[in-house]
């Protein structure tokens, strides 16, 4: 039984011997890859710029009141379609009425006084003509006629403001639409005094939004009128709508130091899915290559090193340690990795060598979309296999749409 368990370890070690022996041949005599590699190829890269922002309707109209009263009467509630000149509320006439009534009574008063003062004016007229009346008394009548005629103005002035206070007691809606907020009940007080208290917040088309998106000052100078944008809301994560920017605004807004710009984008809203005041995530595609020799951005991060006391070559990459790899070249790719905007010059990619180590091949970037950047120059051909990382370290891929979309980071 001893010498079984002898010539099963002896066979063991034979065949493991062997198959080192093959694997060495098959990599002909050379040590296993040092380096995780990827072929260029050709494809679609687009630059997008991303940014946040919120629904609202095209339209949206703030229903208030001009007098102060007690709501007696809705008509309307949220959601409700309205219509132009239709009824929405009604606050309590009593107080109001009453101010009519005494302006008619200060009407009718003035009326008095002004025929007493044409009276007195008629018979002082034949009287200084006949010479049995001084001037000064006619001259008192005339006044006091001019003196009522103007009461009589100005209390009929004061009458047709009360009238007109009376009729703001009734709220109609100024727009087709639909009601979307209403923040008064029966029974409430509506107070005012500076400015017109809102009583009804009314959206006038819904099949008809706008997004307006905060975009940072550092990406609007790629955004133009006319760009098509996209974007979800979380109420449909799965789905992406898609808008028309139409106005870049210039007030711009500053918070902590950071500076962003309106962007407005009309989106059309058949199937009303779309509700006010949604958030939005924006992406604005500013610049599409197709067809294009591209490469993944863990080569342009790729840098080799030297160990110093051996000599032995090393790398900086996607996962890769090392001293270098932080500034000049290997800062502007690594900047890639975070969706930066590629420059247009010169940097390096690395292929294998014929001697195991890596060698630099020249080549001019453009647009990134956060995944792959596209080559518009240099050395570097189809179906090259550029090293990306150390092969015992993985890979780290930025930016989650391959291809036609990308992760440009806008903020």
């Amino acid at each position: 039984m001893k010498k079984l368990r002898w010539w099963i370890v002896l066979v063991v070690v034979v065949a493991g011997g062997i198959a080192g022996g093959l694997y060495y041949r098959a990599n002909g005599g050379k040590n296993p890859d040092k380096y995780r590699t990827e072929v260029v190829g050709r494809g679609t890269v687009a630059e997008v710029v991303t940014a946040t922002g919120t629904i609202s309707a095209v339209t949206t109209v703030q229903v208030g009141s001009q007098v102060s009263g007690i709501v007696s009467r809705l008509y309307v509630d949220f959601n409700s379609p309205v219509k132009k000149g239709e009824l929405l509320a009604e606050l309590d006439p009593t107080p109001l009425q009453a101010q009519v009534e005494q302006r008619r009574a200060d009407v009718a008063h003035a009326n008095v006084e002004l025929r007493g003062a044409e009276l007195l004016l008629r018979r002082n007229e034949r009287l200084i003509a006949d010479g049995l009346v001084a001037q000064a008394d006619y001259d008192g009548a005339r006044t006091a006629y001019d003196a009522a005629k103007t009461d009589v103005d100005q209390t009929s002035a004061a009458l047709r403001q009360a009238m007109t206070n009376l009729s703001y007691a009734k709220i109609f809606s100024p727009i087709d639409g639909v009601v979307v907020a209403r923040q008064y009940d029966i029974g409430q007080t509506v107070a005012a005094s500076f400015q017109a208290p809102t009583l009804f917040t009314i959206a006038e088309d819904l099949t008809k939004m706008q997004v307006r998106a905060d975009v940072d000052q550092s990406d609007i100078g790629r955004v133009t009128l006319g760009q098509t944008a996209r974007f979800t809301v979380d109420a449909f994560p799965d789905e992406n709508f898609q808008g028309t920017i139409s106005q870049i605004r210039l007030n711009a807004t500053q918070n902590q130091n950071v500076i962003t710009y309106p962007v407005i984008i009309d989106v059309a809203n058949p199937d009303l899915k779309l509700k006010p005041t949604m958030t939005a995530d924006v992406t604005i595609e500013v610049a599409k290559v197709q067809d294009t020799l591209r490469v993944p951005n863990g080569a342009l991060r790729f840098r080799p090193i030297v160990t110093g006391a051996t000599g032995a070559a090393g790398a900086t990459g996607a996962s890769g340690g090392g001293a270098r790899g932080t500034g000049g070249l290997a800062g502007a790719a690594a900047s890639l990795g975070k969706g930066q905007r590629a420059p247009r010059k010169e940097q390096s990619v690395y292929v294998v060598g014929t001697d195991g180590e890596p060698k630099a091949v020249p080549v001019k970037i453009g647009i990134s979309d956060g995944r792959f950047t596209a080559i518009v120059g240099g050395d570097l051909k189809e179906g090259d296999k550029v090293i990306v990382a150390l092969a015992t370290a993985k890979v780290e891929t930025t930016g989650t749409f391959p291809g036609t979309t990308g992760g440009r980071g806008g903020r």
